[in-house]
């Protein structure tokens, strides 16, 4: 019988390791899974690689993390917010590596990923000091950027709701990263609010496939739930 359900957030990332890529979906704090990012902390896996839209901000999720001392690169598009402080202190004093991308870049290379592409030509950052010492191409008259897949050894993500397979949906802006981080990831921890008798989610909803969800659990914080 297939039952990818663990009983807690620590069991969930009991298989982190120093120096693993991580992705962690989210837009803001929509679809961050923060119970997640806190077990990765009690952990204690250092060393890491962030792939996310953000690198965090105020006290809590990937803030927390960097925080910590655990964090050795960030890859996103968006690293400074009003309350990015922790980012800035440690980027500023030369603690923390960044590879800045596009957010159009980074999902399609993150796409990329999932589908098994080798690698990708696009139009964003052709010109700039983003396409510095990477192979350009003229196609139909536009130029354009080669740019190379985003793989992780886990993606961290967050559904609405899942069944034991790993089968996810999602509640609206909350989908945003983690359908494609899903794809890309050797092993995928779902975090969900509820989880619902196999059968019960209507598979037309099924945004996430249980194929690409190695494991899933429930998240029990009220405020959480969304």
């Amino acid at each position: 019988m297939i039952d990818k359900i663990v009983q807690s957030m620590r069991e969930a990332v009991s298989d982190l390791r120093d120096g693993a890529a991580i992705m962690i979906s989210g837009f803001g704090d929509a679809g961050m899974p923060g119970e997640l990012v806190d077990a990765v902390i009690d952990h204690g896996a250092g060393d890491l690689t962030v792939i996310s839209n953000n690198a965090g901000a105020g006290e809590t999720g990937i803030a927390a993390l960097i925080k910590a001392g655990r964090v050795r690169k960030v890859i996103c598009s968006f690293p400074r917010q009003a309350a990015s402080h922790h980012f800035d202190a440690r980027y500023r004093a030369g603690e923390i590596e960044l590879e800045l991308v596009p957010q159009g870049n980074l999902a399609a290379r993150i796409e990329a990923a999932g589908a098994g592409l080798g690698a990708i030509y696009t139009p964003t950052g052709y010109g700039t000091l983003l396409a510095e010492g990477k192979e350009t191409r003229e196609i139909n008259g536009r130029h354009y950027v080669l740019e190379y897949p985003i793989h992780a050894d886990f993606a961290l993500i967050k559904a609405r709701a899942g069944d034991r397979w790993g089968n996810l949906v999602y509640r609206k802006v909350a989908r945003n990263f983690g359908p494609i981080m899903a794809m890309a990831a050797k092993c995928t921890i779902a975090q969900v609010s509820e989880i619902v008798p196999l059968g019960d989610l209507d598979p037309e909803t099924i945004v996430t496939p249980g194929i690409f969800v190695q494991k899933i659990v429930r998240c029990t914080v009220p405020a959480q739930a969304a």
